[in-house]
């Protein structure tokens, strides 16, 4: 009996420690590819995934997305598993549909936001990862901007974390704070690797500035900074709206949201 109660929260302890050490490699992984693609600028990339730099940005991403799913899928309840391939379909049709209007936003992160607000930041950070991946097979362009994404779904899980879900006022703050990070970390990789933007609506902002003067980064920096925290703060919103629409039964499945009371009303039971 002792010898029991004495092991079982050694494991468990263990388990705990590895999903810790997984969840770091994987953030890692994710940081520096970003920060190889920045420093390196490679203009082939837009070729699509069969060039040398996309295929070692591919690697990098997925192996950060891969490390971040085995780290939280011992963690996420059936549902999430079942909700992932969704979110990551949601946030490609939503980007390409936006993508080529004169709306400057972008709206490609609601599933993003969603998984990462009933299942935690390492599984937020894991959609956005693989949603820039399945979507650059067919879209090239997007596959830079995965530790961008990844980013988004991090915030987003913290901000659940810590409240920003469990009051609606609170939510298009969290998504303003998380646009304005986003921004700033997504202007260089449309600078460095692209020369510009691959939206119709933000290429023409950023042709704007560029008229007034600024210089390339200046003018993409100012464009993200206009059109990310508006567009973090209407997804955030959208999400809020969504999650208090499902079956509060629904939502209750998901661990992390009664342990972190993520939303109003929910509690660990």
């Amino acid at each position: 009996m002792s010898s029991s109660s004495l092991t079982l929260p050694e494991a468990g302890q263990a388990a705990t420690r590895n999903r810790r050490i997984l969840e770091i490699l994987g953030a890692a992984a994710i940081a520096g590819t970003y920060i190889y693609l920045v420093l390196n600028q490679p203009a082939d990339i837009a070729s699509g995934p069969g060039s040398a730099s996309a295929l070692i940005a591919l690697s990098g991403f997925l192996a950060g997305a891969i490390l971040l799913v085995v780290a939280v899928l011992p963690t996420l309840p059936t549902t999430t598993v079942v909700l992932i391939p969704v979110a990551l379909v949601l946030n490609i049709v939503m980007g390409q549909f936006v993508g080529s209007t004169l709306v400057p936003f972008y709206l490609d992160a609601i599933g993003t936001v969603l998984i990462a607000v009933l299942a935690g930041p390492a599984a937020g950070a894991a959609t956005g990862a693989l949603s820039s991946i399945v979507w650059s097979f067919f879209n090239p362009t997007v596959l830079p901007f995965a530790a961008g994404a990844a980013l988004i779904g991090f915030l987003a899980g913290l901000a659940a974390r810590h409240g920003f879900f469990r009051r609606f006022y609170l939510a298009p703050v969290a998504g303003f704070i998380t646009g304005v990070l986003a921004g700033v970390v997504s202007a260089p990789v449309a600078a460095f690797v692209f020369g510009g933007t691959s939206g119709l609506a933000t290429g023409a902002i950023v042709s704007a500035f560029r008229a007034m003067g600024d210089s390339l980064l200046a003018a993409i920096t100012k464009q993200a900074l206009i059109s990310d925290p508006m567009d973090k703060a209407i997804v955030f919103t959208l999400v809020a709206l969504l999650v208090y629409a499902l079956p509060r039964r629904l939502t209750l499945q998901f661990p992390f949201v009664r342990r972190f009371r993520v939303l109003a009303g929910s509690r660990d039971s």
